[in-house]
């Protein structure tokens, strides 16, 4: 709990935009997965970076711990207080600031959310590429070093942040990166900052790589006689050089679910949602291709949607696929991981994954953004039986194991928070406590989002 000084000190800053109401501090402390942490001592509203930083210089000055928070859309717990502390809200702070087409760069507040910067950017012939599903807000994106389903074409926010304004612990504000495309000068501290899950610092400001909104769109979807022969044909059509924008992969149990929560007629079967981009003429040559590859894998029904209004409802199924999963066992929670391996190991992968769920006893449907190794497991478990959780909990650190084990990574997407962080050491090693060194150098005091990411500190 705050001292009485310390938040009169906090409210001469914020005035009415510093909440301890209950309900807002309940809201903050809600997670999208069955991770859970406490209760922050208040939530915080900034309109601008100097509040930020009086904020931070305020944190160091009474020794409290400051949490980031976006659209609240993290998995693995990297937005929730652990040991109390203020939750900085960003949602005020949701400005363009300056929209660059020539250079296709764009400059934003953090609190504003990838729709509705696609909004902003509808007249321009540009849009903001990285689309993780969730409505999130691009400082936060930054934050976890998000991707999505169109990753496997324009890259993740790693290859899309171009540079930052963050603020430190003790209200030190420093900017990374530059407008050009290209740097040799000095240390990468955007990306260092891109990823680090605000256990640095608080991101208030990003300038993101925009690119050219396509002359055509083509979307397919197609089933395929197993799991095996759609993701062999994702391995091939990475293998042979198509570039679709979003390959996505939904087992038959997602398949169901998206048929009963969005009204689809999907055939029972596991299913592929592929979609290109590019010129017409080109378009139509990587249609071809696709479409006889798909065939050799035993493919059927495949059906493209040129419409945009078919196109998008076939994305909001796609985006609704949580949701929809969640709905097919009533009252359920869930459990949600994702890891990524190379693209030769995928099979093996969720093969072996599917088998591992089918052995433990709780639903556990599987989808993903195969086309770059990502793939996401929803273990539904009722709340009420704890043994449930447990199994899901060990079925989703098997789940890591097995991509380090091939090759790959604990996460693809997600992030670690604090719902994977004792897995970090082993995909990591000694790697691991240089992170822990980097954090102690830049935040002494261990302010910024404790007991995220990095191992412990005192």
């Amino acid at each position: 709990m705050l001292s009485d000084p310390a938040l009169s000190a906090l409210r001469t800053i914020f005035g009415d935009r510093l909440s301890v109401a209950g309900a807002v501090l309940a809201e903050h402390a809600q997670s999208e997965s069955l991770v859970t942490g406490g209760l922050p001592d208040a939530v915080v509203f900034p309109r601008a970076t100097a509040e930020v930083a009086a904020l931070a210089e305020w944190s160091s000055a009474h020794r409290v711990p400051l949490i980031g928070w976006g659209a609240g859309t993290s998995l693995e717990g990297h937005a929730l207080a652990l040991s109390g502390g203020v939750v900085v809200d960003f949602r005020e702070m949701a400005a363009v600031l300056e929209i660059r087409p020539e250079d296709r760069l764009v400059r934003v507040q953090p609190g504003i959310t990838r729709e509705a910067l696609n909004l902003e950017l509808r007249t321009s012939g540009l849009m903001f590429s990285v689309d993780p599903g969730a409505n999130a807000s691009l400082g936060g994106m930054a934050a976890t070093r998000a991707s999505g389903t169109t990753a496997v074409r324009y890259g993740t926010m790693r290859d899309n942040v171009r540079g930052l304004e963050v603020v430190l612990s003790g209200g030190r504000v420093i900017r990374t990166g530059t407008a050009a495309p290209k740097s040799s000068a000095g240390y990468d501290l955007t990306a260092l900052f891109v990823g680090s899950e605000g256990t640095l610092g608080l991101i208030t400001e990003l300038t993101l790589k925009l690119h050219g909104q396509p002359e055509a769109v083509m979307t397919a979807v197609a089933a395929f006689p197993s799991v095996a022969a759609a993701v062999d044909c994702v391995i091939a059509t990475m293998q042979m050089g198509l570039t679709p924008e979003r390959i996505e992969f939904l087992d038959q149990a997602t398949v169901a679910a998206c048929n009963a929560y969005s009204h689809l007629t999907l055939p029972p079967a596991p299913q592929l949602l592929v979609e290109f981009h590019g010129h017409t003429a080109a378009l139509d040559e990587d249609v071809s291709r696709f479409r006889i590859l798909a065939a050799e894998f035993g493919a059927t029904g495949l059906d493209w949607a040129e419409r945009q209004e078919d196109r998008t409802r076939l994305w909001a199924a796609r985006h609704s696929a949580y949701r929809a999963i969640l709905a097919s066992r009533q009252g359920a929670k869930a459990v949600v991981t994702d890891a990524c391996v190379p693209i030769s190991r995928l099979a093996q992968a969720v093969e072996e994954t599917r088998a591992d769920i089918a052995a433990s006893g709780i639903p556990g449907p599987i989808l993903g953004h195969v086309g770059d190794g990502n793939f996401h497991a929803i273990l539904l478990v009722d709340p009420s039986k704890p043994d449930e959780a447990a199994t899901a909990k060990a079925l989703a650190t098997r789940m890591a194991e097995r991509s380090l084990r091939l090759g790959g990574t604990i996460t693809g997407e997600h992030g670690v928070g604090f719902g994977k962080l004792g897995l970090m050491g082993a995909e990591h090693g000694e790697g691991w406590q240089v992170m822990g060194a980097l954090k102690a150098a830049l935040d002494p005091l261990n302010l910024m989002n404790p007991g995220k990411l990095v191992p412990g500190q005192p």
